[in-house]
């Protein structure tokens, strides 16, 4: 398998009604881990890079990584740009070799939205890239993207004419999720999702996925939720374990960085190996 088209991962999962975890990765070590991890499961997975990191690694740089570590790998993968207001960056990331991108013009008149995610699909062709899209803003704020305003979300009819006219490939609707961590269980509008999918039948993604609970997580990835994406939690453990590996290290005096980075790939390998066997893609990798 290996590196493949977005809709190669999403269009089997959305027909079987399982999820793929679509992860946020920040630095060699996260990458390195959450590919480790889908191998370990047996389980395709999505890699998602924020602006915030493509701009502070740089496109090539991460693109090298990121066919460094996939060289060889046997369940089918993709990397995809997340939530991405810039035109600019978007068209970086296509040259580069990104598979997916979710052009994000959700604060725009969505006419507006529409015309510009029109030609991003169309520019996404031309690299054989798929496109996610989406009209309503998910509340909270992440990577320096986002706000913690609640959005206003937009009649169906809007979002089944958003879908048609651009061609997207992904929709992702606004339904209660937010992004970072819940302050309080989310109350989820899990209607709009089955409203969506048997309107057009398109994969949804859902976002704001840390902090929901199993029984959310299984009704929403029944209702059509193909593509699960998964960034705070994995932020957490990786941020979490270095910080008790880093506690001992000083109570010992003993500093050892190659240990720290063991002890840290282990729980992110961990985590996205439950992950995989929660959301139904453990098995689903082709081997």
């Amino acid at each position: 398998m290996g590196v493949v088209p977005l809709k190669d991962i999403v269009d089997p999962a959305f027909h079987a009604r399982y999820g793929v975890p679509a992860i946020n990765i920040f630095n060699d070590l996260s990458m390195e881990a959450v590919l480790a991890a889908a191998e370990e499961a047996n389980s395709p997975v999505i890699l998602q890079t924020s602006v915030k990191t493509v701009r502070s690694i740089g496109s090539r740089q991460l693109f090298d990584m990121w066919q460094s570590l996939t060289r060889g790998i046997e369940v089918p993968v993709t990397l995809h740009l997340d939530h991405c207001p810039d035109r600019d960056v978007v068209t970086e990331c296509l040259k580069a070799g990104w598979n997916s991108v979710l052009f994000d013009a959700s604060n725009l008149p969505v006419a507006e939205n529409q015309r510009q995610t029109i030609q991003v699909v169309a520019e996404a062709r031309q690299y054989g890239a798929q496109v996610e899209g989406e009209i309503e803003a998910i509340t909270g704020v992440e990577d320096d993207h986002g706000s913690d305003d609640v959005a206003q979300q937009q009649s169906l009819e809007t979002a089944l004419n958003f879908i048609d006219a651009t061609g997207i490939d992904v929709f992702a609707p606004s339904i209660g999720n937010a992004h970072g961590s819940y302050k309080a269980a989310p109350v989820l509008d899990v209607g709009r999702v089955t409203e969506i999918v048997e309107a057009r039948n398109i994969p949804i993604a859902l976002h704001g996925g840390s902090g929901l609970s199993p029984e959310q997580f299984a009704d929403l990835i029944a209702r059509g939720c193909a593509k699960v994406n998964i960034s705070t939690a994995l932020k957490e453990t990786y941020m979490q374990s270095s910080l008790a590996f880093l506690k001992q290290a000083e109570q010992k005096n003993k500093w050892d960085p190659p240990s720290l980075f063991k002890h840290t790939r282990a729980d992110i390998l961990t985590m996205v190996t439950e992950l995989t066997h929660q959301f139904g893609s453990a098995g689903k990798g082709g081997r």
